[in-house]
């Protein structure tokens, strides 16, 4: 009897696990349906096979244990989109496997799947989960595998990360996590793979990490961590891949390293280390790649690398390596790569690296290396990358490169290299790139050459190539650049296929001995940005075809024997920042469509017997800097527009027949620097700047009756007449509005205000004053104005340092030592404010602008004879000054120029964006970027996007060193060719190449597609 009711008892209770057991998964399925109606349409069609009248156990992606129970969700690549937090783990607790990677899946993580205890496989990677990772992950005590890769997951690596001590990987790589790795990790001690790479990790790496002797594989790279490398990574004996590099790393390699003798990957490249590579690194027998490059190793290249017998990759560029390269180097038979480029590497290159014969990528260029290229390089045979280029290698080029067939990339140049180029160096029909310029390479081009159809960069400049170039060159449909400067080459330019270069945008032939005429067809070229044949023997015309080139930025046809007219199609090339076609024979006047040009910078028409007047409509071409129409047979007057152009330095005008006077405009033009007027028939007084009153007597010699203080030139007599009374009567008259307005009490009294920090106040004599003029809370305002007309000695040019659109500025030193910058704002030939809107625009725009990159206001003047504003003076110059100089260039590092940039950006984005109303600036130029701040002209109106584009400008001509007219309208331009070249080549192009895409975003031709300042700024803040 008690037998049968203990069976009864088994009976019930099992009955009633049995009913919980089909409870708890019916309330699982639920759950599963309820995160299913909460995801997108497509998403829900995917799980068709989640429904209500099912068994969750057979429903795709869901996995059951023996019991019955839902123990596995893999959901892989399935597509799904929706947020993760709508699923409610509590219902599904005996979950042991999570697999959700390569989804859509959103939001944070919930806070039910904490709970799951049992959990031992977690994968979210490569989703757009965000949020931090909560302290709550250390209750997945039971996790072997966690992986969290490619989300958006921000904070810190939450300390109790320790607490999953059976945790075998930890992927939380690409992610956006911030703080220090904690030394908790070290706890860890069954890790074998560990990744926190790709964030945004600051601090040490803890010398917890030597812990983890079962690691593996171990990648923080793509972090911002800095200090050195802890000893205690060479306790990681089981390594065999380490990835630190792209991080701040500093200091030595430790030479505990050496101990990790199963690591075949070793990546430490993109850091700050220093010293010497581990003379013993040749202990790491198993390493087949070793990454170094972009540190600052010193040091020579230890022997001991030749036993690393197992190397396919050796990368040590870009860091300060020093002596030769190792004969030992001859022994890493299996090396597939090498690059060695960017360092001081002298010597002569070795002889064993013929032994290399499995090599395909050879980098060595821009180092020290001298002598001979060795002959055994032809054993090279599966080189398909050659960069020697930048070193000072010379005897001839030996004959054994013939055998290298399958080169798609060959630099040699910048070397002292003769003899000839190898026959064969395009039999293989693959290169593309074959840059040789800078020897002195001679004879006839290799014959291999006239039929390489891959070829998209030619660089042959410099060297004493010779033959008929129409015979030594063939037809290249993807050539994107060609030079061919500066060498023996002559005949005729063919005149044929130019329709079918789609892709070139450079032609250089200039400096041969080139004859025949400029072929018609060559307007086909219709992607050309530059275009070169000066300094050959070319007659004929200018062909008409060459308006169809429209993209053009640089045309020079100067020193040939070009004749007839200029063709007015010239109007067409809208993008041209430079025109040379000097010394020629072309004849009948100057078109009127130069003007046309508006963005032209520099007009070299001088030398040809050029007739007629100068055409009004150059007066259009307010871009221009430099203009030359010298030694031509030009008559009339000067055109008035020419002294309105405000960013003219150079005039040259002489060796013609122009006659009257200077016209009286170019009393503004400030910006002008030289003048050549002379031989002329010109006459009367030259205009008071200071490129015509510090001008030599052969500037302005053999005129008709010039007049000046300038030696050699008669003095001009002194007009008498009544316009002073009738300028004074003008201004009078103009200011009857503003004194019924209340703008000013009296015509009569100087109203001298200004922006004051101080607090204190009272009045100041001008023989009692001792301490700042302008440190105080107001002071007598027809002292501090008699204290800069006689500073200035009455605004006189010597003391101009700059010219912007609305004004002068001045450098002014107070008789308490101060130096203030003084803008004395364009007056009209009648005497009054040319823009007294700008005027009072700046004054209100400054008033309200408090930020370090701009310029501080001091104060302003109204007056009936001079209104001007004072700055506080900035010792450091402009950035026009400090380019054009190349001294001064050169101590101008990238450094400083990346700063400059940003702090351009940075006053831009705070005048758009922080001010109220917004504050536009519309004169942003080189001249007006100093180096100690920013900006000294603005204005309330206008369209933020000119100053976007300008900036991209500004920008632009902070890397290339000089205004980048010629390559605005070619984003497309190689970063290399952009790059001051009085600078060295930056260690880290990174951010140059942000710069770079950002400048050329900013200068599009529609813009509404350029981004705004406060955009710009981010972006270099990010970076």
């Amino acid at each position: 009897m008690r037998k049968h009711k203990f069976v009864g008892f088994i009976l019930v209770l099992s009955c009633i696990l049995v009913c919980e057991s089909y409870d708890s998964e019916k309330e699982a399925a639920s759950a599963f349906l309820r995160w299913k109606s909460s995801l997108d349409k497509k998403s829900q069609s995917l799980l068709s096979s989640w429904n209500s009248s099912g068994n969750g156990c057979y429903w795709s992606g869901l996995g059951c244990n023996n019991h019955g129970r839902i123990a596995r969700l893999n959901l892989t690549g399935y597509g799904i989109k929706g947020k993760l937090r709508n699923l409610n783990f509590s219902f599904t607790p005996r979950l042991v496997s999570i697999d959700l990677r390569n989804n859509t899946l959103t939001g944070d993580l919930p806070s039910t799947m904490f709970g799951l205890s049992r959990l031992t496989y977690l994968n979210l990677s490569i989703n757009h989960l965000c949020g931090q990772l909560h302290p709550e992950i250390g209750l997945f005590t039971s996790l072997r595998f966690l992986h969290m890769a490619a989300n958006n997951f921000s904070g810190s690596v939450p300390h109790e990360i320790g607490s999953l001590t059976l945790l075998r990987e930890l992927d939380l790589s690409s992610n956006s996590l911030t703080g220090s790795i904690p030394i908790s990790i070290g706890n860890l001690r069954d890790l074998t793979f560990l990744s926190l790479a790709k964030n945004k990790l600051r601090g040490c790496i803890p010398s917890s990490i030597g812990n983890l002797t079962k690691l593996n594989r171990l990648y923080l790279y793509g972090n911002l961590l800095s200090c050195q490398i802890p000893q205690e990574i060479g306790m990681l004996t089981s390594l065999t891949e380490l990835f630190l590099s792209r991080n701040n790393l500093s200091g030595e390699i430790p030479d505990s390293i050496i101990s990790l003798s199963n690591l075949t990957l070793l990546y430490l490249c993109e850091n700050h280390l220093s010293g010497c590579i581990p003379s013993a690194i040749g202990n790491l027998t198993s390493l087949s790649e070793l990454c170094l490059y972009k540190n600052q190793l010193s040091c020579s290249i230890p022997a001991s690398i030749g036993d690393l017998q197992h190397l396919s990759i050796l990368y040590l560029s870009e860091n300060q390596l020093s002596e030769s390269i190792p004969d030992s180097i001859g022994n890493l038979t299996q090396l597939r790569e090498m690059s060695m480029f960017k360092n001081q590497l002298s010597g002569h290159i070795p002889a064993s690296i013929g032994n290399l014969r499995n090599l395909t990528i050879l980098r060595l260029s821009e180092n020290l290396l001298s002598g001979c290229i060795p002959s055994t390089i032809g054993n090279l045979t599966k080189l398909n990358k050659l960069l020697l280029n930048q070193n000072q290698l010379s005897c001839p080029i030996p004959v054994e490169m013939n055998h290298i067939n399958h080169l798609e990339s060959l630099s040699m140049s910048g070397n002292n290299l003769t003899g000839r180029l190898p026959d064969q160096v395009c039999l293989g029909g693959l290169l593309k790139n074959l840059t040789v310029n800078s020897n002195r390479i001679f004879g006839h081009l290799p014959r291999s050459l006239r039929n390489c159809t891959s070829l998209q960069r030619l660089r042959l400049d410099r060297n004493k190539f010779t033959g008929n170039i129409s015979e030594e060159t063939g037809f290249y449909p993807s050539l994107r650049y060609a030079d061919l400067s500066y060498n023996n080459f002559y005949g005729e330019i063919s005149s044929s296929q130019w329709a079918q270069y789609k892709n070139l945008t450079s032609l250089d032939i200039s400096h041969n001995k080139i004859s025949g005429g400029i072929p018609f067809d060559l307007g086909g070229a219709t992607q050309l940005h530059r275009l070169d044949l000066s300094s050959n023997q070319l007659r004929g015309s200018i062909p008409t075809s060459l308006g169809n080139l429209t993209l053009l930025f640089e045309l020079k046809l100067d020193d040939n024997r070009i004749s007839g007219s200029i063709p007015s199609e010239i109007s067409n090339l809208k993008q041209l920042s430079s025109l040379n076609l000097a010394a020629n024979n072309l004849v009948g006047q100057i078109p009127v469509q130069v003007g046309e040009c508006f963005k032209i910078f520099d007009l070299n028409l001088s030398r040809n017997a050029l007739s007629g007047g100068i055409p009004s409509q150059l007066g259009a071409l307010h871009t221009l800097r430099n203009l030359d129409l010298s030694s031509n047979m030009l008559n009339g007057d000067i055109p008035f527009g020419l002294g309105e152009l405000k960013s003219l330095e150079n005039l040259l005008l002489s060796h013609n027949k122009l006659s009257g006077t200077i016209p009286s405009s170019f009393s503004q033009c400030l910006s002008l620097i030289s003048v050549d007027v002379s031989y002329n028939q010109l006459e009367g007084p030259l205009p008071n700047i200071r490129a015509f009153q510090m001008a030599t007597f052969n500037a302005l010699r053999n005129n008709k009756g010039l007049c000046g203080n300038i030696t050699g030139l008669s003095q001009c007599e002194p007009l008498v007449s009544n316009k002073k009374s009738k300028l004074n009567w003008k201004i009078f008259t103009a200011m009857i509005p503003a004194v019924l307005g209340g703008l000013f009490l009296t015509a009569l009294v100087i109203s001298f205000l200004f922006v004051w920090r101080a607090r204190t106040r009272g009045r100041v004599g001008r023989r009692e004053t001792t301490g700042k003029l302008f440190a105080v809370w107001s002071f007598d305002g027809k002292i501090a104005y008699d204290y800069i007309i006689e500073a200035t000695e009455d605004f006189s040019s010597r003391y101009c340092v700059g010219i912007g659109a609305h004004g002068s500025v001045f450098k002014v030193e107070l008789p308490d030592g101060e130096m203030v910058a003084v803008k004395k704002l364009h007056v009209t030939d009648d005497g009054l404010l040319a823009d007294p809107k700008s005027y009072t625009n700046e004054i209100q725009a400054l008033t309200q602008i408090r930020h370090r990159n701009i310029v501080k206001l001091l104060g302003f003047c109204s007056h009936p004879r001079h209104s001007f504003l004072v700055y506080k003076f900035l010792e450091g110059g402009n950035l026009s000054e400090k380019l054009s100089s190349d001294e001064q260039a050169r101590e101008f590092e990238w450094t400083d120029r990346i700063n400059v940039v940003k702090g351009i950006a940075r006053a831009l984005s705070h005048m758009h964006h922080d001010c109220s109303p917004a504050v536009i600036h519309l004169d942003i130029s080189s001249k007006n970027i100093m180096l100690d701040s920013q900006e000294l002209a603005y204005t309330m109106e206008g369209n933020d996007k000119c100053d976007v584009y300008s900036f991209g400008v500004v920008a632009l001509e902070v890397i290339m060193g000089r205004h980048p007219g010629e390559v605005l309208s070619s984003p497309q331009t190689e970063l290399e060719d952009l790059l001051d070249t009085r600078l060295s080549t930056p260690r880290n192009k990174e951010l140059l190449v942000l710069i770079v895409k950002l400048a050329f975003s900013c200068t599009v031709t529609n813009p509404q597609l350029r981004p705004t300042m406060q955009q710009v700024a981010y972006q270099l803040r990010s970076n």
